[in-house]
């Protein structure tokens, strides 16, 4: 069998995927697109998890129309995100979406039953506002005492699909419960919730065989015969192993998509009091690894600003408008809280320069020419941090996901790193998905070779660094603004 489809859902989008090899080449085809976000109801922010269930089942109706009869079959997602399952195995609410601002103080009040350290000690996870334990400790405790099962989004999925119970390894390492040592949920933060360990399921590493898609479905909606394979489901694990490996040189990526992941795989956790310090993760990665990273804001910000401009412009005419507007008149410090989950995103970026002195970004190119110069320049404060946590010195930074596409913003960062930057593949997540998948039906001996197809399958841009005027000037300046933000969010 040589047909193998990846089911990829991110924030704001969703698509399946055909991946076929042939002669040692892999190709892409893609079945089916849809669009994907959270909707806002009552004041809180929920996804609309059974229209994603019902977008699978279109997508391999469509297989079946276009000639599948029987494929393979894996699922990635974001993270963080949870649905809760009744004694009758039915979902008990809506799924609350991670911007919600139900997390809002949450962080301190844990922080003030069991210090950060102690957590990150026990996880090596980053400490975010909508992490898992947040989002659980703020959720409803007669509800959850309810809960016979624990699933994150695409456990969920694969659920629907099977029968299946699994807790996947990638994703439930986001939800800052699991213990590095003990490799399995941390018993102390279990108690901390009123939460017991037999309302998760076992843990799940990628590859695993899940069996098929229930017959009823298969026969009800006419779809293939499809083998469910375990994928790495956290879509930020299954892009960085789409990440073809640079031979004799040492490199780090940029997952660049609804959030900019930078980061390395290691073989080993780093989750000492510097690394906490700088707030970097430790979420577990396919085949005994580790996908050591910090979380950018991301594209989030330009496809914010797109939505409130009514969509006039597409992503490609943002980046030429902003080409043609002056570099790094206005910036913006990406990570700050304020810009998780503003009211107008528009109007926060404005905000924000106003109250630091700097030019009002007013048109969209100007507005896009200010997220990505602050963008370039975060992955230039967060290399350098990468590079004194890890002890490497990093040689290329390989940026992979739809970012990729965006040639100003792929300049602009090698201009500032004073690097060479590799852009591609796009479509990393999906081929991550899809190599995981191979590996297991024996078409793929393992990732190295999978990454070594990958590499000569799909082209990689180079970005080679060019002078940017007066830089030293212009670092001075952007750690003088992170400064003042930080000051200001302290009091």
């Amino acid at each position: 069998m040589n047909n193998h489809i990846a089911v990829d859902i991110g924030a704001s989008s969703g698509r399946l995927v055909l991946g076929t090899l042939d002669g040692g080449i892999l190709s892409l085809e893609e079945i089916h697109r849809f669009s994907n976000g959270f909707t806002e109801q009552d004041g809180s922010c929920f996804w609309d998890i059974d229209y994603l269930f019902n977008e699978i089942i279109k997508g391999l109706h469509k297989a079946k129309i276009a000639g599948i009869s029987e494929c393979t079959l894996g699922i990635d997602t974001w993270a963080v995100d949870y649905v809760l399952l009744d004694a009758e195995g039915k979902r008990m609410r809506e799924v609350y979406a991670y911007r919600d601002r139900r997390t809002d103080g949450v962080m301190e009040e844990v922080g003030r039953l069991i210090s950060p350290e102690q957590v990150y000690a026990k996880t090596g996870i980053q400490q975010l506002t909508f992490n898992s334990l947040y989002q659980l400790y703020a959720h409803n405790r007669e509800e959850l005492a309810a809960a016979k099962q624990i699933l994150m989004v695409p456990d969920y999925l694969y659920y629907r699909l099977s029968g299946r119970l699994i807790n996947e390894v990638t994703n439930a390492s986001t939800m800052q419960l699991l213990n590095l040592a003990t490799r399995d949920f941390d018993t102390d933060l279990l108690d901390l919730l009123n939460l017991k360990r037999e309302q998760f399921a076992p843990l799940t590493e990628p590859g695993e065989d899940l069996g098929f898609i229930t017959p009823e479905l298969v026969e009800t909606h006419d779809l293939p015969e499809c083998r469910l394979i375990c994928a790495a489901t956290h879509d930020t694990a299954s892009a960085v192993l789409g990440v073809p490996v640079q031979k004799d040189r040492s490199s780090a990526y940029i997952s660049s998509g609804t959030w900019s992941l930078l980061g390395v795989e290691l073989d080993h956790p780093v989750n000492d009091s510097k690394a906490m310090a700088a707030n970097y993760t430790n979420e577990w990665g396919a085949y005994g690894t580790y996908r050591f990273l910090k979380n950018i804001m991301g594209l989030w910000l330009i496809q914010e600003v797109r939505r409130l401009d009514g969509g006039r412009y597409s992503f490609a005419e943002l980046a030429e408008q902003a080409g043609a507007c002056e570099g790094f008149r206005s910036l913006i410090p990406c990570n700050h809280p304020r810009f998780l989950n503003p009211d107008n995103m528009i109007e926060e970026i404005r905000r924000a320069c106003a109250e630091s002195g700097q030019p009002v970004p007013e048109s969209p190119g100007a507005l896009a020419r200010c997220i990505f110069d602050s963008l370039a320049l975060s992955y230039r404060s967060y290399l350098a941090e990468l590079e004194e946590l890890t002890g490497r010195k990093i040689e290329v930074l390989q940026i992979v996901g739809g970012g990729a596409n965006n040639e100003l913003l792929c300049q602009l960062t090698a201009n500032i790193i004073g690097r060479e930057v590799l852009a591609g593949p796009t479509e990393s997540t999906a081929l991550g998905n899809l190599a995981v998948q191979m590996i297991k039906a024996g078409r793929m001996a393992d990732i190295h070779e999978a990454r070594r197809i990958i590499g000569t399958s799909f082209a990689i841009k180079s970005y080679l660094p060019q002078a940017v005027p007066e830089l030293d000037q212009l670092l001075v300046r952007w750690d003088k603004l992170h400064a003042a933000f930080n000051a200001d969010e302290r009091k």
